[in-house]
């Protein structure tokens, strides 16, 4: 899905209400596919193939994520942390159409916006390794 005249909003925007979609999943401890079936309003087509992809391949995204997240757990890391390595996993993996350092940059930048201020390093570390596994990137 390329991005809407205007540039680099459209894969931004849905990435970010993506994260929104998936935390709520998380702090209701809800499928992420039932939180985006209760939206009044539909969702971005880009955002609900996140949430939709995470919520299908979670438990190998978590795996994934565990082998290159050195000294910690997937369940120890902080929500949001887990949140974003989740979608930019998925992303990694199965939109070999979206160019890693795309990914990597997108997630680095919504866990320093969101997340704590060690957020972005951390994020940027293991998504470095899963690119690299997954894309040889």
């Amino acid at each position: 899905m390329p991005d809407r005249p205007g540039g680099v909003g459209s894969r931004r925007e849905a990435r970010e209400r993506a994260l929104g979609l998936l935390y709520e999943a998380e702090a209701k401890d809800t499928p992420g596919t039932a939180v985006l079936d209760a939206q009044p309003i539909e969702v971005d087509e880009y955002a609900a193939d996140v949430v939709t992809g995470v919520a299908d391949h979670r438990d190998a995204l978590d795996e994934i994520i565990g082998r290159h997240a050195r000294g910690w757990t997937v369940e120890r890391m902080p929500a949001l942390d887990r949140t974003i390595l989740r979608m930019a996993s998925y992303e990694l993996c199965h939109r070999p159409d979206v160019p890693p350092n795309v990914i990597i940059n997108e997630a680095v930048e919504l866990a320093k916006r969101f997340s704590t201020d060690d957020s972005g390093r951390f994020v940027n570390g293991v998504l470095a390794a899963v690119a690299s596994e997954q894309r040889g990137a």
